[in-house]
């Protein structure tokens, strides 16, 4: 299913990210107008200026734009200190709740609101199959994955359309999940994580993008949506990624030494298990450009420059 193509204004805040970079230069190769949020003096009638930790945004400049795009939000996936939980939390929560309140009261209110959230809102679930419908897990990281889908109630409430797509691993050799495996994958030191049974939900980076211009687009879709293609375990995840680069995957890391080197990060993110599922987009009849791992892998493995 195809995004329509007439031309919209679309606000993006988190722009100059992994997932914010594909998806402004996907939406300007397809003719729509891209303002981009910035924390600094914006440059240029393309930028409007906003400071989450001042709670500051200039509003005016958000006037009759047809879409806001949201992908703001601190690195997960660094070692947890008591002062980057904080800032993970508010550059979620409170970074998303001062946007949806500001176009919350604007007179031209934009249609939809597309909120980035994340599968880690299911906590370390095992083998259970999770869908949109399932509740919420327990850990820090699903607590503010919960907080930062409800900041957009503001949102909601007014009347703007919000769209909440639940990231797996988006799989790009540019950075993330799949850009830190890939060094010790080609030394041919790459294995599992602590046991290798923990599922891993993932999407191409080219499904991504292309869900978030379809959430733009399509009035159905509204809520939380799995932004996932599948799911593997970590097991099969790294005998793909190995056969794909060629090289062995036999190396396993142990649980232990993953705890000592990341501490409570490594439970709540290599190590959980979420086996999410995309039963909105099924049921939307969604197609996926990438629908198998393999494929998916070799498309990351490409957007790398």
């Amino acid at each position: 299913m195809a995004a329509e193509s007439s031309p919209v204004r679309v606000a993006v805040a988190g722009a100059s990210g992994l997932l914010g970079t594909a998806l402004v230069r996907r939406l300007a190769a397809d003719g729509h107008t891209v303002l981009r949020l910035v924390r600094r003096a914006p440059r240029g009638a393309g930028e409007v200026r906003w400071d989450p930790a001042a709670g500051v945004v200039d509003a005016a400049a958000l006037e009759g734009v047809d879409a806001v795009v949201n992908l703001a939000g601190e690195n997960v996936g660094e070692r947890w200190s008591a002062e980057r939980k904080a800032r993970i939390r508010a550059s979620r929560a409170d970074a998303t709740r001062l946007l949806a309140t500001a176009l919350a009261g604007l007179e031209r209110k934009p249609r939809v609101l597309v909120n980035a959230s994340a599968v880690g809102i299911y906590g370390d679930r095992g083998d259970e199959r999770l869908d949109e419908t399932s509740a919420p897990g327990g850990g820090f990281l699903a607590e503010v994955v919960r907080d930062w889908e409800a900041a957009t109630e503001p949102a909601s409430a007014a009347g703007i359309r919000v769209v909440l797509p639940r990231f797996g691993v988006v799989l790009s050799a540019r950075g993330g999940a799949l850009a830190k495996m890939l060094t010790p994958f080609k030394l041919g030191a790459g294995g599992p994580m602590g046991s290798g049974s923990q599922w891993m939900s993932w999407i191409s980076m080219d499904d991504a993008v292309a869900l978030m211009e379809l959430a733009i687009h399509d009035e159905r879709l509204a809520g939380p949506v799995n932004a996932v293609a599948g799911a593997v375990t970590n097991h099969q995840f790294a005998r793909t990624l190995g056969g794909v680069l060629r090289r062995p995957a036999l190396l396993p890391v142990p649980a232990f030494a993953l705890r000592l080197a990341f501490g409570e990060m490594a439970d709540e993110t290599i190590l959980a298990s979420q086996r999410a599922e995309p039963r909105a987009l099924t049921q939307l009849g969604y197609s996926f450009i990438h629908p198998e791992l393999e494929g998916a892998i070799h498309a990351g493995l490409r957007d790398s420059g």
